[in-house]
């Protein structure tokens, strides 16, 4: 195996794949709170909800097999959060570890700063997931918080990390554009 790993942005054909990789994040990881995977359908649901309103889905390849995807939603649907984005990450198991996840959100903060983002938000299930909770760090996010006891899965409660990275004037100046369409 090459071992580069290319990150595009996701199309209608890589949703297998995504479908796959999110499922067992489900099914073995505590990085989600679902506990019943979502089929392809919902997935696709899911990207098309993203590009309305203009954020990135990208995903990494290597050796041309998807091996891991990002996206950035909004945070919350209240318009005045439009500037503000969550990041989502999931990689198979099996390429952990090999620069999937730092070259997956260096290009998604790139692409959310180009797009006039101001704040992107981690909210990393479970306090235990070092790997996102180091790979967040790596990429200059800042511990934002927690909170405790919020998700049960796996027979345990688990707790959420926030995590935060301003982006380009980040807070210091006025937003220059519309931000993203929300509603509310």
């Amino acid at each position: 195996m090459s071992q580069v790993c290319l990150v595009r942005d996701a199309v209608a054909g890589d949703l297998t794949a995504i479908t796959a990789v999110y499922a067992e994040g489900v099914l073995v990881g505590t990085g989600t709170f679902e506990l019943a995977p979502p089929d392809e359908a919902e997935m696709a649901r899911r990207m098309a909800a993203i590009a309305e309103v203009g954020m990135p889905w990208l995903v990494a390849e290597i050796d041309g097999a998807v091996v891991g995807y990002a996206y950035a939603g909004p945070f919350r649907t209240r318009s005045a959060y439009r500037y503000t984005v969550e990041d989502s990450i999931y990689i198979l198991a099996s390429a952990q570890g090999r620069g999937v996840g730092r070259a997956l959100l260096d290009a998604l903060v790139a692409r959310c700063e180009a797009a006039g983002v101001r704040q992107i938000l981690a909210v990393i299930g479970d306090a235990a997931n070092e790997g996102s909770v180091r790979l967040h760090a790596a990429c200059g996010f800042e511990p934002a918080g927690a909170i405790t006891d919020v998700g049960w899965k796996f027979d345990r409660w688990l707790d959420v990390v926030f995590m935060q990275k301003a982006l380009g004037a980040g807070g210091d100046q006025p937003p220059d554009g519309p931000g993203m369409p929300l509603k509310g």
